[in-house]
């Protein structure tokens, strides 16, 4: 099962050659991973990521000029691995006539209080592992559907 966020374009997020920012695809996708683990995991499991969480690694391969339009992009996000203390979550940008991007982020659990990095809880799994997509295998076991990058 992949999410679904429907991610708004802003003015002010395209460049002097009239085409979104390259940095700006990053603000997009942690938009979509925050309502994916945040928002989402909290309606689904109370106590999911209310601890903290850190992005160890970021990986994007761009695949399309994005140009300003009113209407919003897709970025659809799956889990393409899951350890004992992080998950790699994928993504795609896209939208009915093309794919803009692919990427994918290692989040790490985080104990704010301690200062250090954590497992992933028994409901943060739970959460997560709905999330695996089955066309390429199971986290951690699977390969990365072609094209995307590889972490």
């Amino acid at each position: 099962m992949r999410h679904l966020y429907q991610c708004p374009l802003r003015w002010s997020d395209m460049d002097a050659f009239g085409h979104i920012n390259n940095v700006v695809f990053l603000r997009y996708l942690e938009e979509a991973r925050i309502d994916f683990m945040f928002r989402l995991a909290r309606e689904a499991a109370s106590g999911a990521f209310t601890g903290g969480s850190v992005v160890a690694r970021h990986e994007i391969d761009y695949l399309k000029p994005l140009v300003h339009r009113h209407t919003p992009v897709t970025i659809e996000t799956w889990v393409a691995k899951l350890g004992g203390a992080s998950v790699t979550v994928a993504y795609e940008i896209k939208d009915e006539a093309a794919v803009y991007a692919r990427a994918a982020t290692v989040v790490v659990p985080y104990d704010l209080e301690q200062a250090r990095p954590r497992r992933l809880t028994p409901e943060e799994r739970t959460f997560l592992q709905q999330y695996a997509d089955d066309r390429f295998g199971a986290p951690g076991g699977g390969t990365a559907p072609e094209g995307a990058p590889a972490v």
